[in-house]
């Protein structure tokens, strides 16, 4: 069914069903402040399948036009399927791994990602997982805490963040900007994407091995999809070597997880910091006692000016959406 076909005229006085999984953060404050314009379909608190769901909810799946969702939720196949009026998909996210792009595509479907300016924060959060991993804050402060200021005879020294060559993998928003905050370090950036960027001096490698064997620290930034998935093996871990480090903004499953598990406890590597995990919300149990692994909980982009944004940004999405002004979609780059 064509796009123009599936968007009726719509009244923007009548209360649009509106589909949610995951569900985003933004969710409680977003129904808060549109509970008089949508009846929202909390698919996440249910462990129905959707179409016996939105039977409980006397919903015909045909009345469907709008989804909005979160990484923590998938809208595979089977959902846009189910969804003959679907439209427009609306994740609070940057990446849409969670999201079936293909089928969005075969059925003329819209995917708007607003995760507002997000770029910067998550660029700072990636600055301070690395400063906090090669100086080990997080490790000095369990010490003091446990045993006093004294300095114990296990707590090994920091290491210095100037001069240290860095790579980052996706040089696209947010790899930039974290270029530009360790630039006043004295670091050296490199740097591997899809495609060579025009306009950029930092040194480009095609290979991600590559990269690592010219590189003190790895700073993941690229969006996950079939390419990407486990791009950062074993042998790109051996090859950063005993000194280096990894920082991962991006996407858990850009790390072979069980690899860099080994490799932390084997001291093949120095430390990570990692924002993101492989099976989230699950982490291997095996890095909680480390030392040299510095753990946030997806939790990079999550400031309290970026929150009320993306809420803005998603109300404005489906309300264009509903006024017949469909927005266009935005996907990461990297």
């Amino acid at each position: 069914m064509a796009m123009a076909e599936k968007h009726n005229h719509i009244d923007n006085k009548e209360i649009q069903p509106l589909l949610v999984f995951g569900p985003p953060l933004i969710f409680p404050t977003f129904e808060a402040r549109n509970f008089h314009k949508y009846r929202f379909l909390k698919a996440f608190s249910s462990q129905l399948p959707l179409h016996q769901f939105l039977t409980e909810q006397n919903v015909d799946p045909s009345s469907i036009q709008a989804i909005l969702c979160s990484p923590s939720q998938q809208v595979s196949t089977d959902v846009i399927q189910l969804l003959p009026s679907l439209c427009v998909i609306v994740t609070s996210s940057a990446g849409t791994d969670h999201i079936d792009l293909v089928e969005c595509s075969h059925h003329g479907i819209q995917v708007v990602s607003v995760p507002g300016d997000q770029a910067k924060d998550v660029a700072d959060m990636a600055v301070g997982l690395l400063i906090d991993v090669l100086w080990k804050i997080s490790a000095a402060d369990r010490h003091v805490r446990k045993w006093g200021p004294s300095m114990h005879r296990n707590l090994s020294f920091g290491s210095k963040l100037k001069g240290k060559r860095v790579g980052i993998v996706g040089l696209g928003k947010i790899g930039k900007e974290v270029a530009k905050r360790l630039e006043p370090f004295g670091c050296r950036i490199m740097y591997h994407s899809r495609n060579q960027k025009p306009f950029i001096s930092y040194p480009f490698y095609s290979k991600v091995v590559e990269l690592a064997g010219n590189s003190d620290v790895l700073v993941l930034c690229c969006p996950l999809n079939e390419q990407s998935r486990h791009l950062i093996n074993r042998e790109v871990m051996l090859a950063l070597g005993k000194d280096g480090a990894i920082v991962n903004v991006g996407r858990g499953a850009l790390i072979d997880e069980k690899e860099l598990v080994r490799c932390l406890m084997e001291d093949e590597i120095r430390g990570a910091g990692l924002d993101v995990f492989e099976n989230e919300p699950n982490v291997p149990n095996e890095l909680f006692p480390l030392d040299n692994v510095v753990l946030s909980p997806h939790a990079a982009s999550l400031t309290s000016d970026g929150f009320t944004e993306v809420c803005e940004l998603a109300a404005e999405a489906l309300e264009l959406f509903f006024s017949s002004k469909l927005p266009s979609i935005r996907l990461l780059d990297g």
